[in-house]
């Protein structure tokens, strides 16, 4: 779940700094967004509430956050998903 660090001819060629989605799903759960914006603010500054969006799945059993943010690097987009990886609420994460 994560960029490369120098992408190859196939990968999409990113100009940083640029503007960047993430986006996490998980089970619903209340603290979800939250934990999501956490995570994601260890290496972004602070997000503005209008930065982050929550959609619930059709069943109400899942929760997508996207976070828009500033990317900064590659090696920023590859800390992100690395910390998303690591969590155990993370389902799935683009």
């Amino acid at each position: 779940m994560s960029l490369p660090h120098h992408p190859g001819p196939d990968a999409p060629q990113l100009s940083f700094p640029c503007a960047f989605d993430v986006k996490a799903m998980g089970r619903h759960s209340p603290d979800f967004p939250a934990r999501m914006r956490e995570l994601v603010g260890r290496h972004v500054p602070p997000l503005e509430l209008h930065a982050v969006s929550t959609r619930m799945s059709s069943q109400n059993q899942y929760v997508s956050v996207t976070l828009s943010i500033t990317a900064l690097s590659y090696d920023q987009l590859n800390a992100i998903y690395q910390d998303l990886a690591a969590c155990a609420d993370v389902l799935f994460a683009l």
